[in-house]
């Protein structure tokens, strides 16, 4: 781990040198927040699926990366998942938020595990596997944690297309007699 703390622009710099073509878009975000307005500094990459595993073993260059959470979204055509992590972890004023996100095609949407790298990613990455359907590949515990067993093995709560619960919703309101 290094112990040179780096701005913003030093790590996007990084990850385009080392990544090149991998890494589709880059933003970084400053704002300031409570009451002393400091700053905070978010930076979003957007990258190739195929070299998510890599980058996130890449983030180990940089002190105390801390995996927060992965979330999800269904944008239509593709799902789209956000790796929340921060850098330089519990060192104040300088923790760094750094979301990594990567669009899987819906109709093959599969990513491989950071579990190898992150071994607390387990429970949110089960949680894509059964909220939005995407597969893990090579995760060490795939059973379901949120829905229970008799849920059907096709639906899929988080999307909004013919595999969300659209129909289970809708027959939540109906009265039987």
């Amino acid at each position: 781990m290094s112990s040179k703390i780096l701005t913003p622009e030093e790590i996007v710099k990084d990850f385009k040198q080392t990544f090149k073509s991998k890494v589709k878009e880059t933003k970084i975000e400053r704002k300031t927040v409570g009451v002393k307005k400091k700053e905070r500094v978010t930076i979003w990459l957007k990258a190739e699926k195929e070299s998510l595993h890599d980058m996130v073993k890449h983030l180990k260059n940089y002190d105390y990366p801390h995996l927060a959470v992965v979330s999800g979204n269904d944008l239509g055509k593709t799902i789209e998942l956000i790796y929340h992590f921060t850098i330089y972890y519990g060192n104040p004023l300088h923790e760094i938020l750094i979301n990594l996100s990567v669009e899987l095609p819906k109709e093959k949407p599969v990513i491989p595990t950071i579990t190898d790298i992150i071994p607390g990613a387990l429970v949110t990455e089960r949680e894509k596997q059964e909220m939005l359907g995407v597969k893990i590949e090579g995760i060490p515990d795939s059973r379901r944690i949120f829905l229970p067993d008799d849920f059907p093995e096709d639906a899929y709560p988080w999307r909004k297309d013919g595999k969300g619960p659209q129909k289970m919703i809708r027959d939540l309101y109906e009265v039987k007699k």
